[in-house]
């Protein structure tokens, strides 16, 4: 979506205080350690000077490091003419949750480049991540064991790859610089899997909540993503590969919205043939497998489920009112506002929230970490010995049956699992046990009667257990 977001009714960090405000009366937690918990440890805010021809370019730039109660800290970096204190405060803070939730051992953080990626040229780019890193380096901010990077809005493998080298110019006898940042391209350390892990993340989430046949009663709906229409905002890379992954389970995918205008269909939008038309084109608008629709309006068509996932505040007190699904699926961060959310909430609309429903992100960068910390990759040594042991085992079968076995049979039998096999796995294991977990909280707390306050109370109370068992250092 667009670099300029409209106006919040609130500030972005004191809507996270005020989630977290909520769940807190949940949980038994003294009041000095909800404290410590809630508020931001470190923030550092720089300006720093890049040439650009004959003059210099002023850099207005952030991280911020939430909770420390978990090492790396991690999060991504977002590039964006909106970026402020506030925001990256904000996110970091949804990151610590979210690692709880999802029981990755980081802190949460968050950074933020202020300049507009459309507008800035691929050299000057470089420049100014790189000058980026080496702050982050002077200040402590960015290393293997301290605060761990990540893309972001506006941020990509590119990026990440110009964080990982600047960091071993830095320190060239560091055996783990390459574990100084995730979302790398996969010849440079990164993990295969990682670029479409939010998105296959925010399906596996919507997938789970639509299996639970108790709930989708509730909603007049049938079990299953299969027939289930959905609306996407932002095409971006976790929009993209959540109608991707929708579209392959068999949801039917009826608007799709960018920064620049929206496509509807009520028969349905293949997201591949989209894409492609985006490449070729630079816009999804005239799209030969749909019609042109307003941005703002594509949100308020009837739907189950609206997967909003571009960036925050984009369903507001303005226009919450005509919002027409059963469920919202946050694949952005806080892209529902507080007061959004009571309006949405006593309608009757099911939200599953950005601090568990986009940890796919997280999730696989934290698989990237463990890659770059254990200096092998995923598979690599088990592999054929599954392959070997699946082949011995068919044999056997045969020599007993006396039938042999088909080809077809023997390619789904016979596969070992590669690194994305492994990564998808864990992947799925993580999002399926989390939302049970939250949702068994929703169920069995008097009081609680929406998912995102369940999350924040799994998440608080497991960052509470967290300093009660290392204790206060002075």
């Amino acid at each position: 979506m667009s670099d300029i977001t409209e106006k919040r009714e609130g500030e972005f960090f004191d809507d996270v205080l005020k989630y977290f405000n909520r769940a807190a009366k949940f949980v038994n937690v003294s009041e000095g350690l909800l404290e410590q918990i809630k508020y931001c440890n470190s923030v550092y805010r720089m300006k720093f000077p890049v040439k650009v021809g004959n003059d210099y370019m002023v850099i207005e730039a952030y991280r911020a490091e939430h909770s420390h109660h978990k090492l790396p800290t991690k999060g991504g970096i977002r590039f964006s003419t909106a970026v402020n204190q506030d925001e990256v405060m904000a996110l970091a803070a949804l990151m610590t949750y979210k690692c709880a939730i999802v029981d990755v051992p980081f802190g949460g953080a968050k950074g933020g480049i202020k300049i507009s990626p459309r507008k800035t040229t691929p050299e000057e780019m470089e420049r100014i991540t790189r000058r980026y890193t080496s702050e982050l380096i002077k200040k402590n901010f960015i290393g293997p064991g301290i605060d761990v990077p990540a893309p972001d809005y506006g941020s990509g493998e590119r990026e990440m790859a110009w964080i990982a080298d600047t960091y071993a110019t830095f320190f060239p006898n560091e055996l783990n610089a390459l574990a100084c940042v995730t979302g790398k391209p996969v010849g440079q350390g990164g993990i295969r899997g990682r670029r479409e892990a939010t998105g296959l993340g925010v399906y596996f989430g919507i997938r789970e909540a639509l299996n639970v046949a108790e709930d989708c009663a509730k909603w007049g709906m049938t079990p299953g993503i299969a027939g289930k229409t959905f609306i996407i905002q932002g095409f971006g890379n976790v929009g993209f590969h959540s109608a991707k992954f929708i579209y392959e389970g068999g949801g039917k995918i009826i608007a799709i919205a960018e920064w620049n205008g929206a496509v509807y269909n009520p028969n349905g939008i293949d997201p591949m043939a989209l894409e492609a038309h985006h490449q070729k084109t630079g816009s999804i608008t005239n799209f030969s497998g749909g019609e042109n629709y307003d941005k703002y309006g594509a949100l308020e068509i009837a739907c189950d489920v609206l997967v909003p996932a571009a960036l925050e505040n984009q369903i507001n007190k303005d226009n919450v009112a005509r919002i027409n699904c059963k469920i919202i699926a946050e694949a952005a961060n806080g892209p529902v506002t507080p007061e959004a959310e009571e309006v949405l909430i006593a309608k009757g609309v099911y939200i599953i929230p950005d601090i568990y429903l986009n940890a796919g992100g997280v999730t696989v960068s934290y698989f990237e970490w463990l890659k770059n910390l254990s200096h092998v990759r995923f598979g690599r040594l088990g592999k054929r010995y599954e392959e070997s042991a699946a082949k011995n085992m068919i044999s056997v079968v045969e020599n007993m049956t006396g039938k042999a076995a088909s080809d077809i049979q023997k390619s789904l039998i016979e596969r070992g699992a590669d690194e994305k096999d492994l990564v998808y796995s864990g992947l799925e294991e993580t999002m399926i046990s989390a939302y049970h977990d939250i949702r068994s909280e929703l169920i069995t707390t008097e009081g609680i009667n929406d998912l995102r306050t369940a999350a924040f109370v799994v998440a608080i109370k497991k960052i509470a257990q967290s300093y009660n068992t290392l204790g206060v250092f002075p």
